[in-house]
């Protein structure tokens, strides 16, 4: 029997959404490299992938796989609208398969994405006369109104949600060390059980295996394991 999306194996404990130009060399790549080092498995797109005007295959599948999405809305979040389908798919899942969506409005204001005001508004701009410039508007901005409408909802249902507001941290690395806590704390509550095992286990083992094991040495070697 073919499994639903809600029944689907969770192979990513964090999605992260983002504007690349605007993060992907700071706060993003920051935020995923911690995670990581966490044991939590987290997909951040390839630039590679941003080919086409519509999302992959491959990222809506990593969306429904997984546990959480992290939202980070930056000044130019909205100007994409590879991120405004993205966002469609992550508050859709949120819905449907129980997706935890956990929004960052880095360097914004909640109340700018809840309204779609400033850089966050969304409307259709006078058709253009050239024919050319028709097709690449409507490919860039959506295709009917329900598009933008889609868009829109999707842009209040996030700010809505309880998450973390960067003009309320003194550096971007203390706002990654809050975010990283808050997901550790729920992955680990969720997934640490016998039969489901332990999240970040295999990381750890490598690690373990990669400087203590491994190396050859002349000498015995023992090696003490204390706590959980």
């Amino acid at each position: 029997m073919e499994s639903t999306p809600s029944r689907r194996r969770r192979k990513y404990d964090v999605f992260l959404s983002f504007r690349g130009p605007d993060t992907r060399k700071g706060i993003t790549s920051e935020l995923y490299q911690r995670l990581e080092r966490r044991g939590i498995e987290t997909f951040m797109d390839d630039p590679d992938l941003q080919v086409g005007d519509s999302i992959s295959p491959k990222l809506l599948a990593a969306i429904e796989e997984s546990r959480f999405a992290v939202v980070i809305l930056s000044p130019n979040y909205a100007s994409s609208p590879w991120c405004l389908e993205e966002l469609v798919k992550i508050i859709q899942c949120m819905k449907e398969t129980g997706l935890r969506v956990m929004p960052v409005f880095y360097n914004v204001e909640p109340c700018e994405v809840r309204h779609q005001m400033g850089s966050f508004e969304l409307k259709r701009k006078p058709r253009p006369q050239v024919d050319v410039e028709v097709r690449e508007y409507e490919e860039a901005y959506g295709k009917t109104e329900d598009t933008l409408k889609a868009w829109r909802a999707a842009l209040t249902e996030v700010a809505n949600l309880s998450g973390w507001d960067s003009k309320k941290f003194s550096t971007d690395r203390e706002l990654v060390e809050a975010i990283v806590w808050k997901i550790e704390s729920k992955v680990v509550y969720k997934s640490s059980s016998v039969d489901k095992g332990f999240v970040g286990m295999d990381s750890r083992l490598d690690d373990l295996l990669r400087e203590y094991i491994y190396p050859e040495l002349d000498e015995v070697r023992i090696i003490g394991i204390h706590g959980m």
